[in-house]
């Protein structure tokens, strides 16, 4: 299967509310349709998580930041423009997504994507993409797909097949609380 073939039948899934294991531009994770709030408890229950632990969500551009947020900070675009390395925002005013995605005060922490497969998703899915480690709750972060745990991959219902051999130097993204003032504190470098 082609990556372009591979990125349509994802969306094909996706789109009926299924959960995918899939690169993203920084480690595995486990994804859903953002705003099919049912795909995303399954996430919560697959990964043994806390529903009230946030996880992130990620989109294609920073110009869809505006679609999911009351007020997005001038700065934000800078961020996003100029960081080095995969960065993920925490914003105040969530809106347009699933309300299991809504931290209690408010926030939501999204992240614009570069990775080929991913923003290919996001794109022909038209809506944003959940993105947690491939992990259960509280065990170790899998770097490479070897290290995903057969308890993750034989509980989504699709694994996508490119990309398994990655194993370069792969780190969580970098996580910022951005104010709508404009300034910002790290919270995971």
């Amino acid at each position: 299967m082609t990556l372009e073939e591979e990125i349509k039948h994802a969306v094909e899934l996706l789109k009926k509310g299924k959960i995918i294991l899939y690169p993203t531009d920084t480690i595995w994770g486990i994804g859903c349709d953002a705003k099919n709030t049912k795909a995303v408890q399954r996430i919560y229950k697959i990964k043994e998580r806390d529903d009230s632990k946030s996880m992130i969500v990620l989109i294609s551009s920073a110009e869809q930041l505006k679609m999911y947020i009351k007020h997005v900070p001038a700065i934000a675009y800078d961020l996003i423009k100029n960081s080095a390395s995969p960065l993920t925002i925490v914003y105040s005013g969530a809106k347009n997504i699933s309300k299991k995605l809504i931290a209690k005060d408010g926030t939501i922490a999204i992240r614009v994507v570069k990775g080929r497969f991913t923003s290919g998703v996001i794109k022909q899915l038209g809506r944003p993409l959940v993105s947690s480690s491939a992990n259960i709750s509280g065990q170790p972060t899998a770097a490479t797909f070897d290290q995903i745990g057969d308890d993750i991959k034989n509980k989504v219902d699709y694994v996508v097949e490119h990309f398994r051999e990655r194993t370069r130097n792969i780190r969580p993204s970098t996580i910022i609380r951005l104010m709508e003032d404009g300034k910002f504190s790290v919270l995971r470098s």
